[in-house]
């Protein structure tokens, strides 16, 4: 379908109408009603069809003599080339034709006619209206996406066009890359990791080891706890100086790193060092390969310093990984058969990717890139390869212009939705010495970008057909990026996800299994697996991932600063804060003890009419749904607004609750964390939980607005906790007064002045 025909038989089936196509297709000739009558003789015209123009692969027409055929049959021939649904359409258009009457039918200049070649190039040039939001391993499908964003078509894109140039298997290190010192150096912390081999016994020892913990202050990243479930539990300071080339850096980052992170380096630090103080403890830790959580990363003040230094560590993993990989290709080529141990070539995992990268949105994934980009390229004249660049920034980036310009919301608010602020996709990234390609094929990626509702619908759950999670199999290195936001989309996601790491593949996916680790082979994957985890907030959810799942044997670094100052001190209005206690047996039992004290304690006190205007704050959408159906069932007089209420029911709860028709207002934190609207009219507040952030108990205080002289002197807010409630208090009150407050088990009564 499609090829092109030749010019003379083009030029013939020009001047037939539809009528006669369908005629001649039908029955091999021309109906003599539309025979041309002209008083010239007419030129015999010969149709020579080559075998290149002929596309049938019909039997019949393998079967004919060409010398018997004539230029009818000819022209038949390529008629029956027309696929079935082609048929249907054209006799759907005859059928329409027919309503025609006979002066126009008989209308020989058939100008308006298409020809069949014309039909046949534009149905194979057409292309599919939807743009495909990700690449998808195995060609699957995206499912429904968000609302407001593209559908994909059946079958996403991926980039099949240069497999072979990004093969690690059928490709050399090329000599003009420079030499493989770095590899070779007995001192580089990427061999001393992944050729350090680990013993049954110590495997088994593990799951009944009890941690040993060791604290350290550094100079930057603060408080430090050093943990390790294997026997020996390493620690060590930053230096004061640090040197390009002890970090052992592949090349050209040595030289590319400087300018790409000269945003970050200003006076004499720019040339005193290539980091910032920031950036040299994180590198010093992720160089080491133990796992690290720092909860200290901002979207608004570090998030992108941080963000320049994850992906050198990236770049500088996968560049030794591949040259490791196409060094030994080398020797094996020039080696004689039967030679050497294949011991000696071990040096890849069970499948390809070996970074995962996981980020809540498009944008975040089109910077990763672009820093990949810059990095391998820096400021040398000859440009690297980006297969697929433009398709890509089209798919992840923005438009300026979709922003409404009058919006004004928060710095924090700006910094995290900014760009492009989709949360379906993923993308598989493939880099070969100094090229990249976008788009490919997750067996054949090294790196994967993603968000965890992307990787979810690839995932899949028990029970799905469709559902792949061998990519996982051997990752080598995990990044998590702004955890925080993943509780306010789902949470239940990023659990999943670690659920399937490091799982042994259920297909071989064509693995030379004479070049696989044996640590790999032995499903001790996850052991030596790095976990990077960047969030905004200590958080008990956050924190129970990094204990759990972050097994690798070099040990854990979390950063354990403590709030010395809550965010109860940015409230700029007299309020008095009762903080009410609640009892609970144990962490399970929280959620019903909560819901039991709110009704038989708190909510009695509010049934008077006097105090009206009251908005309870509540984290949890489940407990969100709890305290709704209650408040239905015992009809109270009440409104809510949670992330799922339409823009209409907004502005009514909105202006009920403003106008007092409504006593009651049931607020979800999510609803706050994508919309920052003001809600007006607030005299009394409950925080059913401690929020999530801390700086949105300010935000949410700073709402109240007097209207009325002397009326301050009614406002309230009270606000539950439990002892398991400890981050998150110290996060508000600071930790000294959060300390207080636990071990006294009594209410407490906080004034703030509204000092500014």
């Amino acid at each position: 379908m499609g090829k092109r025909r030749s010019r003379s038989q083009s030029q013939l089936l020009n001047t037939l109408t539809k009528k006669q196509k369908k005629h001649l297709r039908d029955f091999g000739e021309e109906h003599p009603f539309y025979d041309r009558v002209s008083r010239k003789e007419a030129k015999p015209q010969i149709c020579q069809l080559s075998e290149s123009s002929d596309s049938s692969d019909s039997e019949s027409e393998s079967e004919s003599e060409p010398e018997q055929v004539s230029g009818y049959h000819k022209l038949l021939a390529t008629l029956k080339n027309v696929s079935e649904e082609e048929e249907e359409d054209e006799e759907e258009e005859e059928e329409e034709d027919s309503i025609v009457d006979d002066a126009e039918m008989n209308d020989e200049g058939g100008g308006s006619d298409v020809s069949v070649e014309e039909e046949m190039a534009a149905e194979s040039t057409e292309s599919p209206k939807n743009v495909p939001l990700s690449a998808d391993p195995e060609g699957k499908e995206d499912g429904e996406g968000p609302p407001g964003t593209s559908q994909a078509s059946p079958e996403e894109f991926t980039d099949a066009k240069h497999e072979s140039l990004f093969s690690l298997e059928t490709n050399f290190l090329e000599e003009e890359s420079g030499d493989n010192s770095s590899l070779k150096a007995s001192q580089d912390p990427f061999l001393q990791h992944v050729n350090k081999e680990l013993k049954e016994k110590e495997i088994q020892a593990v799951a009944t080891n009890p941690k040993t913990t060791h604290e350290l202050k550094w100079p930057i990243l603060g408080q430090l706890v050093f943990s390790s479930k294997f026997q020996k539990l390493e620690t060590f300071k930053p230096p004061k100086d640090i040197d390009l080339k002890s970090l052992h850096l592949q090349k050209p980052l040595e030289s590319t790193w400087t300018k790409t992170n000269s945003q970050f380096l200003s006076g004499p630090q720019k040339s005193s060092s290539p980091f910032t103080p920031l950036q040299k403890e994180l590198f010093l830790i992720m160089n080491s390969y133990r796992d690290l959580f720092y909860p200290e990363s901002t979207a608004l003040k570090n998030g992108e310093e941080i963000r320049h230094v994850y992906c050198l560590h990236v770049i500088n993993h996968v560049l030794k990984a591949n040259a490791q990989v196409l060094g030994n290709n080398s020797r094996r080529r020039g080696q004689k058969f039967g030679v050497g141990d294949d011991d000696d070539f071990r040096d890849q995992g069970l499948t390809r990717p070996k970074v995962l990268i996981v980020v809540p949105f498009r944008e975040a994934a089109l910077r990763v890139v672009q820093l990949f980009i810059s990095l391998l390229e820096g400021d040398s004249k000859k440009k690297i390869i980006v297969s697929n660049k433009k398709r890509f920034q089209g798919e992840y980036g923005s438009d300026p212009e979709e922003r409404p310009p009058n919006l004004k919301r928060p710095e924090d608010y700006e910094a995290v939705f900014v760009g492009n602020i989709d949360d379906h996709f993923r993308i598989g990234v493939a880099i070969l010495q100094r090229s990249i390609r976008l788009y490919a094929p997750f067996y054949s990626s090294d790196i994967l970008i993603a968000s965890p509702l992307g990787l979810r619908t690839i995932i899949g759950g028990e029970g799905e057909k469709k559902r792949d999670f061998d990519f996982l199999s051997s990752i080598e290195l995990l990044i998590i990026d702004q955890a925080d936001i993943y509780l306010m989309q789902n949470w239940e996601h990023v659990l999943h996800l670690m659920n399937h790491m490091n799982l042994l593949p259920l297909d071989s996916h064509g693995v030379d299994f004479s070049r696989v680790r044996m640590w790999s082979l032995n499903n001790w994957s996850k052991y030596y697996r790095q976990t990077l985890l960047f969030g905004a907030l200590q958080d008990a959810q956050i924190n129970s991932v990094f204990n759990k799942y972050c097994v690798n044997m070099q040990g854990q670094v979390a950063v354990r600063n403590v709030p010395m100052t809550g965010s109860i001190s940015h409230v700029l209005v007299q309020l008095p804060h009762v903080f009410q206690r609640m009892e609970a047996e144990n962490l399970a039992s929280v959620i019903d003890a909560r819901f039991n004290f709110f009704v038989n304690k708190i909510l009695p006190q509010y049934h008077d009419a006097v105090m009206s205007h009251t908005l309870i704050y509540i984290p949890s959408y489940f407990d969100f749904v709890r305290l709704r159906n209650y408040f239905k069932k015992e009809e109270l007089n009440f409104t809510h607004i949670c992330e799922y209420t339409q823009k209409s029911g907004v502005s009514r709860a909105r202006h009920f609750f403003l106008q007092g028709e409504k006593q009651f207002l049931l607020f979800t934190e999510r609803f706050h964390f994508y919309k920052r609207y003001t809600i007006k009219g607030i005299r009394n507040l409950i925080f059913y939980e401690l929020p999530t952030y801390p700086h949105f108990y300010s935000e949410i205080c700073n709402m109240l607005r007097a209207t009325n002289r002397g009326e301050e002197a009614t406002w309230t807010c009270t606000i539950l906790y439990s002892k398991y409630d400890a981050q998150r208090l110290a996060a508000v009150v600071g930790v000294e007064r959060a300390a207080q407050m636990l071990q006294s088990k009594k209410n407490v009564h906080l004034f703030i002045t509204g000092e500014k």
